[in-house]
């Protein structure tokens, strides 16, 4: 057997956030090791999220810099710390932001999968501190929410780990640990859309299209796709959508309008996974009078309020948030990723550009020129050591 190097630090490369909205820099850090109820993971690949790039941004807390940013992921347990039982060395995982410790009232209770015990924040769950320091000077690296996989190592509290069973190819496995998972949990767990039922989705990024693929799952009969690029109007329908509107090309209507006129008074569910509080209101005004129930995924950046005039509320529709898509990520997680074997979750179409490591920023650059859904990043030499060579910037899809 190796040699434990749970109580031993570990250096390795980092791609650390040191000024908001400027370039990762390539660092050397210090990794601790484990406490106890935590694990150490050595990441396999990463991907960006909408997440990264908004506390990328920010100047202000909760943005926090220098930090070491990424939250979907997937990697091998490299040691343990005490009390860490259900993972072991060797294991393949993914870290996840939400927690689910078991034990609090939430995680007990089918009606909630936001963990009470383990709240999600900027740091570790148990202290709010962090593992990471700068390697030449000993400074300390801001944790961020729980999982920072930015890094070629990182530790994770165990109630944020869950073990990936064989078959499940790292790229894949890593895109359930956020965006996928939000979206196909959210039109199963917190909407359990019904068969026969009429949808609407407003923005088709990956949470949004992962909506209309868990929609589509859950046997609704018309799904429309609401998105500003007409390019997404083709990946919609091979993920689900079975009608797209573009709001410049609906004149002097508005979205809700021509939604009404299609679902015949108004979508039994409406999803907004843009994070803008006017598209929320208008994804409300969308839904049907009686029963129309709206879902805000997005996450929004400033403090604005979502505004919904108080009568509507008396017609019989409803607004219900959802966090991580309702659900509980050591149990549901698992699902999906059977799914995904069984070959009725499609993962594949989400993979839109592959690098390496010290091309992220690069990554940051297709985002936020709205150029990919995912781009997988592999840590040096993890492709070439479990398939092929990766070729830096590469496109798989268009």
């Amino acid at each position: 057997m190796e040699q434990n190097t749970a109580t031993k630090p570990i250096r390795c490369k980092a791609a650390v956030s040191k000024v908001a909205g400027q370039p990762l820099e390539m660092e050397e850090v210090e990794v601790a090791p484990p406490r106890a109820h935590e694990v150490r993971i050595r990441i396999l690949c990463t991907s960006l999220c909408h997440t990264d790039v908004t506390f990328w941004r920010m100047k202000d807390f909760p943005g926090q810099h220098p930090i070491i940013l990424g939250h979907e992921a997937a990697g091998v347990v490299e040691s343990v710390g005490e009390h860490v039982h259900e993972v072991a060395v060797g294991d393949t995982v993914v870290p996840v932001f939400s927690a689910q410790c078991g034990d609090c009232p939430d995680c007990l209770s089918d009606r909630s999968n936001i963990c009470s015990g383990l709240p999600a924040g900027l740091g570790m769950p148990r202290d709010g501190t962090t593992r990471f320091s700068f390697a030449a000077t000993g400074e300390p690296i801001h944790n961020f929410i729980g999982v920072s996989s930015f890094t070629e190592y990182t530790v994770v509290d165990v109630s944020n780990v869950v073990r990936i069973g064989p078959g499940v190819p790292p790229e894949k496995a890593c895109l359930l640990s956020c965006g996928v998972s939000t979206g196909v949990g959210a039109a199963w767990k917190v909407a359990a859309v019904e068969p026969g039922s009429s949808v609407a989705v407003f923005g088709l990024g990956v949470v949004g299209l992962a909506v209309a693929q868990g929609c589509r799952m859950r046997g609704a009969k018309q799904i429309i796709g609401v998105d500003l690029n007409p390019e997404k109007r083709d990946i919609g329908k091979r993920l689900g959508i079975t009608d797209f509107i573009n709001p410049n090309d609906t004149g002097e209507k508005a979205v809700s309008e021509v939604v009404k006129e299609m679902t015949g008074g108004g979508a039994d569910y409406c999803f907004e996974c843009i994070g803008s509080t006017s598209a929320m209101a208008e994804a409300f005004q969308s839904s049907r009078k009686g029963w129309g129930k709206t879902i805000v995924l997005g996450v929004s950046s400033g403090g604005a309020p979502m505004s919904i005039p108080p009568h509507d509320i008396l017609w019989g529709r409803s607004v219900v948030g959802s966090l991580f898509g309702g659900l509980k990520p050591k149990t549901d997680i698992p699902i999906l990723a059977q799914k995904y074997l069984d070959e009725e979750l499609e993962l594949d179409e989400f993979v839109t550009h592959e690098m390496g490591f010290d091309d992220i920023n690069a990554a940051f650059e297709l985002l936020t020129q709205g150029k990919c859904l995912r781009c997988i990043i592999w840590m040096d030499g993890a492709k070439e050591n479990g398939s092929v060579g990766v070729e830096n910037g590469r496109a798989c899809k268009a």
